[in-house]
Formats: structure tokens, C-alpha cells, sequence
């Protein structure tokens, strides 16, 4: 029968929480964590399906002077309240140490379990990233001139020619595109340059005791125990996110469990520091996803005027023939290869922008990270990574993006007229754009959901 594990008791559980409280951490730590609008931490996220790692550099949890504002989250959830957070962080030892029968059943040693949690701490500064609330977002333009631009390019193509044997051998064993795996290696860590520094293990242990998402971050804590015992890294190795994503493609705890690989045969399973299980790790995840050898992710369309938006639904899923007979042709004015394969419908700026036909390998890409923008950047740096041009049709730039007192705004005049029936919050997910879509139609614009001022002004004013 499994024995309780007792983490010795270094301090007070007052002189704890004050140090927790005084937890230092950088200013330019991410600021993802939940299935917030991608394009607003732009500079912070890129990975996860409720999490976020990081494209650009994240905070050290050991440097800078930042702590926790002390402050409710912005969610309303109870248990982000500055009274339960101060709560569940004086009971954080006991947290941790409840966890012990959940690490032996996973086959983690009694001393494996007291070696690795021996002095963790938690990070109360995190429990502000998880509930942080953009005041403004990126368009779509913006977001794909920063992460796609020429010296990433000269990085990627630098990282092609240097593991070509490990590429070379990744796409025979996995069938998955090479410039696919070299785009996602850039635009989470630019080439492993910025993975991010703060503790795995200290980050998810901190989320799997104190705020509202615990029960999710309990598994990913672990996970990451079950990878150290095992001896696959090291945790000085496992530094990334705030929310527990590392290394250069920014694997979370449970993902490298399902996906890693042992590549080299070296008897670990190394995404940080060896390419070759890096490259395979990362395809291995993509295959099992779902991708589909020898298919690109979608094309770019010109989609013509007087088009029916309400069709530029994900769930709206027709042949390229069907989308042709529309009117919709490619944007470069080549035939579509294979007219039988199906798509959705993308239109990331509206009808003043361009348009995408979006097949099942661009839905594999959003399995590695849900949102629309960040694999449409993907697919379109691999592309460029293989010496294909930049898109064809001219983004709307006069746009400017809406605050979020603007979009909360747009929100609450949407429900008073009857098309929405949530609960304005300032972010704008797929409830929000179909209640813009059938406030668009009504009054004749075209329905593509599109979030634009003159949307806003053309609310006011009805």
C-alpha cells in the first residue's frame, strides 16, 4: 500500500506566503494561459491549447524584481480572488505533498518525488499572466510581419541546410513536410534562442495548487515529475513558459509524453538540446494529429464580390470544385491540384482582405496551437522557408484594431439588439463574430464577422 509522503516544513506557513508574494520574476514574462484572443500576446504566446508558450524571450523566475500585483483576476473566478490566492499559496506545501500517491501510481519513486519538489515555491506572479486581460490586440497583418520576416527566414534556412540528415530522416520515418517542422521551431523559440527561463516544475506545480485551473495543471505537474525521474531530461532543461511549455517547439508536460521520441537511440528522450529528437518529436506529434503526407495546408483565394461570408465557416467544410463553382480561384491564378480534397473558408481581415481555402493539414496546425492566426503563420513561413512568394493580395492596413473597451462595447450594443446572447467580456471568439455576422446582415454589409470600426460606428448609430 502506498505510504503518504511528508515535504518537510520549512518555514511557517506566514512567512511562506511572504515569500511567495515577493517571488521575483521578469517584466517581459508571457501573458497566455488560457484560450485567450492569440493575437493579443502576440509578443508572449504561441503554444497550447489553453496555455501559451512563447515566440519571443520569457522571464527567469529567478531575476527581475516584478511579484504578483496582489490584485483579484480579471476572470470573476472564486478561486482567483487575492484571498483565495493568498489562501491555496500558505497551503502550498500540503498541496504538494497530497499529490505523492497520485506520483506512485505513475511508478515515480518516494525518492524521486522528495528530490524534485524539495524547495519548490510558488510563483504567485503567474496567477497575473492567467488571468491577464489585453487592452489592445494585433491584426492579422501585423502578427505575420513580425513573426514572418527575413532574418527568421535566414535563421530557418540556416537550421535546414545544418540538420539536413536529421530532416532528411524525420520525413521518411514520419511523412511530415520539413518546412512545416522548421516554421514551428522558429516562430515558438526563433531557433531555440528564446524558450523561455522560467521552472517547469515550479510553474505547473504552482498552477496545479493555486488559481482556477488546477485540476488541467495538476496532470501537466505530474507529467513533469514522471520525465525527471525517468531521466529523460534534466531540470535544468525543463525552463520555458509560464505555463509550462519548453524547449525549442514548446512541447507542455503530457504532450512530450504522448509525442517525444528517442530518435538517436541514446537512450533519452531529448527535445531540448538534441535535434534529431527534436525534429522527430515534433513530427511524431503532427503525424499523430493527423497530417496528411504530400498536402499543403490551403491556398489563398481571391474571393469575389458580393460573396456570401456566411459561408466562411470552419464548420462549413466543401471541395475545392464546390468553392470554385462560387467564384473562388487561387490568388497566384494556378489550378487548384486536386479539386476533390475539401476546405473551409477563411477570412482573417474580412472582405477587404485576402481569403484562404484552409484543408486538414492547417487543422493538424491548430492542434498544436487553436488559433487560427498562429497557423496560418505557420503555413505560410513554410512557404516561404521552401522559396514560395508572399501572399498576393494587399491587407487592409487603414484598419486599426479595437480596444478591448471598444470590443466590449461592440459586445453589449450586439446584445442589446437581440444577436448576442453571451456575456460581454471584451474577447471576441466565434459567438461574438456570428452575432457581428447576423448584425451585418441585417443591415446589408457583407457577413464576415470582421471587428472593424466602421462596424462599431454603424452599431452606435442604429
Amino acid at each position: 500500500m502506498t505510504q503518504s509522503v511528508k515535504r518537510p516544513v520549512r518555514r511557517t506557513g506566514a512567512v511562506i506566503l511572504a515569500a511567495a508574494l515577493l517571488w521575483p520574476v521578469s517584466t517581459s514574462a508571457q501573458s497566455a494561459g488560457g484560450p485567450l484572443d492569440f493575437l493579443s500576446n502576440i509578443f508572449k504566446s504561441s503554444r497550447a491549447d489553453l496555455t501559451g508558450s512563447t515566440s519571443p524571450a520569457q522571464s527567469s523566475s529567478t531575476g527581475g524584481a516584478q511579484a504578483w500585483s496582489g490584485e483579484d483576476g480579471a476572470s470573476g473566478h472564486p478561486l482567483m480572488t487575492a484571498s483565495a490566492i493568498r489562501q491555496a499559496a500558505a497551503n502550498f506545501d500540503n498541496c504538494i505533498a497530497s499529490m505523492w500517491p497520485d506520483a506512485a501510481r505513475r511508478n515515480i519513486s518516494e525518492e524521486s518525488f522528495q528530490r524534485f519538489t524539495a524547495g519548490l515555491t510558488p510563483d504567485l506572479r503567474i496567477m497575473d499572466l492567467l488571468d491577464s486581460q489585453p487592452e489592445f490586440t494585433k491584426s492579422v497583418w501585423d502578427y505575420l510581419d513580425i513573426l514572418v520576416n527575413d532574418n527568421r527566414l535566414a535563421k530557418g534556412r540556416e537550421i535546414l541546410a545544418r540538420y539536413k540528415p536529421q530532416f532528411d530522416e524525420t520525413e521518411r520515418a514520419y511523412g511530415v513536410d520539413r518546412y512545416i517542422i522548421a516554421a514551428i521551431w522558429g516562430i515558438e523559440s526563433n531557433y531555440s534562442t528564446q524558450m523561455g527561463d522560467r521552472s517547469v516544475l515550479q510553474s505547473t506545480a504552482t498552477l496545479a495548487c493555486i488559481g482556477r485551473r488546477q485540476d488541467y495543471f495538476r496532470n501537466e505537474f505530474l507529467s513533469a515529475l514522471e520525465i525527471l525521474h525517468r531521466g529523460d531530461l534534466s531540470p535544468e532543461q525543463m525552463r520555458g513558459s509560464w505555463a509550462g511549455a519548453f524547449g525549442p517547439t514548446q512541447f507542455m508536460p503530457t504532450a512530450f509524453k504522448r509525442y517525444a521520441v528517442d530518435a538517436d537511440g541514446d537512450g533519452r528522450r531529448n527535445v531540448v538540446d538534441d535535434p534529431a529528437d527534436l525534429i522527430a518529436s515534433t513530427a511524431n506529434n503532427l503525424k499523430k494529429d493527423g497530417w496528411q503526407t504530400g498536402q499543403p495546408w490551403g491556398y489563398e483565394v481571391v474571393v469575389p464580390k458580393g460573396f456570401n461570408y456566411m459561408l466562411a465557416d470552419r464548420a462549413r467544410m466543401m471541395t475545392l470544385a464546390q468553392w470554385e463553382h462560387l467564384g473562388l480561384k487561387r490568388a497566384t491564378g494556378q489550378t487548384f491540384p486536386l479539386s476533390s480534397e475539401k476546405a473551409y473558408l477563411l477570412a482573417p481581415a474580412g472582405a477587404e482582405g485576402p481569403g484562404f481555402l484552409m484543408l486538414q493539414n492547417f487543422r493538424v496546425i491548430m492542434k498544436y496551437n487553436p488559433a487560427e492566426a498562429y497557423a496560418l503563420a505557420i503555413g505560410h513561413f513554410a512557404d516561404r522557408l521552401r522559396g514560395g512568394q508572399p501572399f498576393v493580395q494587399a491587407w487592409p492596413r487603414q484598419e486599426r484594431e479595437l480596444s478591448r473597451a471598444e470590443r466590449l462595447e461592440l459586445q453589449q450594443l450586439l446584445a442589446r439588439r437581440g444577436f448576442y446572447r453571451g456575456t460581454p467580456d471584451g474577447q471576441f471568439g466565434g459567438e461574438t463574430r456570428q452575432a457581428l455576422r447576423g448584425f451585418q446582415a441585417s443591415i446589408g454589409a457583407p457577413a464576415d464577422g470582421f471587428a472593424s470600426s466602421e462596424m462599431l460606428d454603424r452599431l452606435r448609430s442604429n
